[in-house]
Formats: structure tokens, C-alpha cells, sequence
């Protein structure tokens, strides 16, 4: 009976053993830059999310060297890494394969102002697109963000230092600096010796959803993170994510979305292919 109980003992941990062993030849390696950008921990939240939802088992290998956008489109589009993150575009979108879920629920398109502090009282008066003509922006030369505005007949004054961009609203260059919701709180604590402050009232609103992009050879991943993605939102997992997001509890804690003037703007570079009618992956701001 001992000697049968042993044996069972080995048979089991055999066969456990041998099932560990095939699973780690049939795991996946996903090569991504962790080190550059803000969102990399949160991104990579929601990959493992996913990858719980499907059934091949994926695990993550992190490239840490720090590394610009145009670096990172070369290095997936070489095949040198799987997949990146960042603000759609019609190339990027032919380019590699989209993954059209907004990993910030379309957050990004949320826009805040901030102004010349004692100046609140010029855009107290501004409550449509029209009213926006009247005022100028400050935009860094290649943002999205620019063209956008200048598609909806706004005044932008841009630069290529964009670090500067803080120092040239001081000095009266334009009249307002849009920036993403959570972001100009923390901004006008950073240049205390500026004379800046965050607009009270207004919310500039387009759609800019920000998407994982997989290179273009591996259409398996795209399919397993795109399927992970959309049980996860269906299970929940997705917005228990997105609402520990520390970037998302600024903007609930500070920007107070739901008060303000919205004024929507087209986006004239979205692609079709947007989700917009999938109202379970945008946020509302009037009951965010």
C-alpha cells in the first residue's frame, strides 16, 4: 500500500511536470519597449489582462532601453518588437495591425486649457466652435494636436521646442495651451514662477482614441489581444483597470469633466474604421 501510494505520488507529479513542460513550449514571447513613455505599466496591465481571456499562453518580454515614437514604429515594423502604443493615424493603421479598443477610453480627446492667470474672464465668454476663432493656441509643430485645431479653423502658434510652449504663453505669444485633462494641474505647480492657471470652465472634445499596434506578420496576437480585450471589458476587468489608472484619478479627483462647457471639434485624420458607436469603450464626461 506505501509502495502504491509513492508511485501515485510520482505519477502525478510526472504528469504535472510533463503539462508544465508542454505549456512552456507552447508559450508565446511578446516583445515590447517598457522604458519609453508614461503608460508602458498600464498598457502592459491590460496585455496580461487579455491574455488571461484566451487561451494561448503569452508571456512578456520588456525591452528597458529608453526610445522616441519614430524609434519604436521602426523597431515593430522591423519585427524587432511585437507590438507599441500610441494615438491612431491613418498610417499607423495601414501600417500594423490596429487593435481598435481605446486602452484610455478615448480620454486623450479630452482637452483642458491653461491659461494666463487674471485672464479667466475672456473665456467666460466663449461657449461655441466659433467662439474658440477668436482666441489663439499653442501647440507643439508636429502634434496631431495641431493639425486638428487648424482643421477646425482655430489659430494655432506652434513650435518645435515644446518645452517652451509653457514659457511663450506666459510672454503673450497665444492666448491658450490645450492639454490633456489630468495633465495642467500638475503643470502649474511644476512652473510656479510662470504666471499660468487652468481655465475654469471650457473642455475642448475630439476623438483621439490611443490603440495597441502589432506588426504586421503576426495577425495570431492582434486576434488573441483584441478577443482578451473585449472579454475583459465584457467581464469587467478592463474598467477596473482603466479607474486605478493614476492618470484617470486625477482627472476624476481634479478636472471635474462633468461641469464644464463641452465644445466638440472634428477630427478629420480619425479612420473610418473607429469604434465610435461602441459607447462601452469611450468615456462620457458629463457622468465620468
Amino acid at each position: 500500500m506505501h509502495r502504491s501510494k509513492w508511485l501515485a505520488i510520482g505519477l502525478i507529479s510526472f504528469i504535472a511536470s510533463a503539462y508544465a513542460a508542454q505549456l512552456a513550449a507552447q508559450e508565446k514571447t511578446v516583445r515590447l519597449n517598457a522604458a519609453s513613455g508614461a503608460k508602458a505599466d498600464y498598457v502592459i496591465d491590460l496585455l496580461n489582462l487579455a491574455f488571461t481571456h484566451v487561451d494561448t499562453p503569452y508571456r512578456i518580454e520588456k525591452d528597458l532601453t529608453p526610445s522616441t515614437q519614430s524609434r519604436l514604429t521602426e523597431e515593430v515594423q522591423a519585427g524587432n518588437l511585437d507590438l507599441m502604443w500610441v494615438s491612431t493615424s491613418q498610417a499607423y493603421e495601414t501600417d500594423f495591425l490596429p487593435i481598435r479598443i481605446p486602452l484610455l477610453k478615448g480620454l486623450l480627446g479630452y482637452r483642458i486649457l491653461l491659461i494666463r492667470a487674471g485672464e479667466q474672464q475672456k473665456f467666460d465668454a466663449i461657449y461655441t466652435k466659433d467662439d474658440l476663432a477668436k482666441i489663439t493656441f499653442g501647440q507643439g509643430r508636429t502634434w496631431a494636436d495641431a493639425g486638428i485645431l487648424e482643421a477646425n479653423g482655430l489659430k494655432v502658434i506652434k513650435t518645435t521646442k515644446s518645452p517652451g510652449l509653457f514659457h511663450m504663453l506666459d510672454g503673450g505669444r497665444f492666448d491658450a495651451f490645450p492639454r490633456g485633462a489630468s495633465e495642467p494641474f500638475a503643470e502649474i505647480k511644476k512652473y510656479p514662477e510662470l504666471n499660468l492657471a487652468v481655465e475654469k470652465n471650457l473642455l475642448l472634445a475630439y476623438k483621439m482614441p490611443f490603440y495597441i499596434f502589432v506588426n504586421k506578420n503576426n495577425p495570431g496576437l492582434a486576434k488573441d489581444i483584441e478577443l482578451g480585450l473585449n472579454r475583459a471589458i465584457a467581464a469587467g476587468g478592463f474598467d477596473k483597470v482603466f479607474l486605478q489608472n493614476p492618470t484617470v484619478k486625477d482627472v476624476q479627483e481634479l478636472a471635474a469633466l462633468s461641469q464644464r462647457r463641452i465644445i466638440y471639434l472634428d477630427n478629420p485624420t480619425l479612420p473610418p474604421q473607429t469604434p465610435i458607436d461602441r459607447a462601452e469603450l469611450w468615456i462620457d464626461p458629463q457622468t465620468f
